[in-house]
């Protein structure tokens, strides 16, 4: 079963951030348009990059203290039929690389006139490790937190409501942590 193992950083977005990971080597860039479907985790995606676009529906789940995370690769006419069920929805661009055994997602959350308002790396890990790898160099000194495992305050779904994420990132930057 795919099992999703991964931690969250928040990371304070200086403006510069993202440009230097337009130029890292090794690392692609997508436009992500998202939506939740309901309150039971279905998602569907649109990711652009790479000279095509992708639709992909998700079903994630917590299972026994595991995330349980399936994709599938959908036909852009039933994208757009799911389209009309959305409930959150939200826009970030992501860069991604590999870093030996782990998988690196930046992303910076978008207003609907593309300025950024909240910056989240995750790194994937094999399944059954529990503690994170040290951050890249190119995001160690943005990093404001480790967020808490599993802490629904910073899923995307959350993070889509630009209010609750506002005040998350006051507070993590108040009090070096979420309160």
């Amino acid at each position: 079963m795919p099992i999703e193992n991964e931690r969250k950083f928040v990371l304070e977005d200086d403006g510069t951030l993202e440009a230097r990971l337009m130029t890292k080597p090794g690392a692609t860039r997508h436009y992500l348009k998202q939506a939740y479907l309901d309150a039971s985790g279905l998602r569907i995606r649109s990711m652009e990059g790479a000279g095509r676009t992708r639709h992909i529906f998700t079903y994630k789940r917590p299972v026994d203290d595991q995330m349980v995370e399936i994709e599938t690769e959908i036909a852009p006419v039933d994208f757009d039929r799911l389209w009309k069920l959305r409930r959150e929805t939200l826009q970030k661009a992501r860069y991604s690389w590999n870093d030996g055994r782990f998988h690196w997602d930046v992303d910076f959350f978008k207003t609907d006139d593309g300025r950024t308002y909240f910056a989240l790396a995750e790194v994937e890990m094999p399944e059954g490790d529990s503690v994170p790898p040290p951050p890249p160099a190119e995001l160690a000194s943005h990093v404001l937190l480790l967020a808490p495992r599993n802490d629904p305050r910073f899923t995307s779904k959350r993070l889509a409501d630009r209010g609750h994420a506002e005040r998350l990132l006051a507070d993590v930057r108040e009090k070096g942590e979420a309160a």
